[in-house]
């Protein structure tokens, strides 16, 4: 559906969209409880400033060369109805991925964020950084505001994150505990400093930094989870990873379930959730069909995340 600005849904299209949306919600809601659990908690969301996201779907939209293929962009809602569908699926925590593709745009993504998770309940306090001069100082600024979660972007950004300049950051970051979600696999497609090699660089000199590896690392599965099993602070989320659509052109071997079982302390749910080109609950549905048991389920799907952010026990967010 396209859109001129963010969120339009106007007319029957749009109403019988948000209305489909509560539809799903029933089927998330019954997926929940199946594994046990009372909610979900999705530590890859995106949510950014109008401007900022209606340029991302116009990326998706166009199948830039960072897609590669056809992107239909599942939520396009406004603000409020994209929060009000997550609440109704019953996700009590989730976060506001967004990062900058250049120099100078950090800080100012990092002010937004903070304001957003000040106004929205549920929301955990994202930030973002670049190789750029007086990196450290917006981290450690943002880190001091509470800032809970750290989003690096290494495709989008382009740049290595072992560069000087964020050596500093992530010893900040690994001290502090502040987990990061970095995009260093190399799907859709590879970038100049995606894979195993250069995010490897910066564990072995900061062994005890939270790095969450997006989308399991996709395509290099196997060689993230080695990662995972040298340092014991490095986490996976699922975003996309099992899906019809990711497994038709990057499928996870199946000879490295067993490793992804074992690691089921380790392993969180995300979703890229407005972005998904397929509904929400089709994430869901296509880690329940690995057959790894509920208690796995229910670790990756709520409990890894409520213990990660330490959240606790408690009942779903309320907007």
């Amino acid at each position: 559906m396209a859109a001129d600005t963010e969120g339009t849904t106007s007319g029957a299209g749009g109403a019988e969209t948000v209305s489909g949306a509560s539809e799903e919600s029933r089927a998330v809601r019954a997926f929940t409880r199946r594994i046990g659990a009372d909610a979900l908690v999705d530590v890859h969301t995106h949510f950014m400033p109008d401007r900022v996201l209606r340029k991302v779907w116009a990326y998706f939209d166009a199948a830039g060369p960072l897609v590669g293929r056809e992107w239909p962009i599942t939520y396009r809602f406004a603000e409020e109805q994209r929060l009000a569908v997550l609440r109704g699926f019953g996700v009590r925590a989730f976060t506001s991925m967004l990062y900058p593709h250049k120099p100078g745009m950090a800080r100012w993504l990092n002010g937004w964020s903070a304001e957003f998770a000040r106004r929205t309940p549920g929301c955990l306090h994202t930030a973002t950084l670049f190789p750029e001069p007086g990196v450290g100082t917006y981290v450690r600024e943002a880190v001091e505001d509470g800032a809970r979660v750290f989003k690096a972007h290494v495709q989008v950004g382009a740049y290595d994150p072992a560069d000087p300049l964020l050596d500093p950051v992530w010893g900040l970051l690994a001290e502090a505990g502040v987990p990061v979600v970095t995009h260093c696999g190399s799907g859709p497609v590879p970038g100049k400093f995606t894979g195993p090699g250069p995010v490897g660089r910066v564990l072995a000199r900061h062994p005890r930094l939270r790095l969450v590896v997006a989308h399991l690392g996709m395509p290099e599965y196997a060689e993230f989870l080695g990662l995972a099993d040298r340092y014991p602070q490095v986490r996976l989320d699922t975003t996309m990873a099992f899906t019809d659509f990711v497994e038709a052109d990057a499928p996870f071997p199946r000879a490295e379930l067993p490793r992804l079982t074992a690691l089921g302390d380790r392993v969180l749910l995300g979703t890229d959730f407005p972005n998904t080109p397929y509904p929400y609950v089709h994430q869901l549905e296509a880690l329940e069909r690995l057959g790894l048991g509920e208690d796995w389920l229910r670790a990756v799907c709520h409990d890894n995340g409520a213990a990660l952010f330490g959240l606790g026990g408690g009942g779903l967010a309320r907007g």
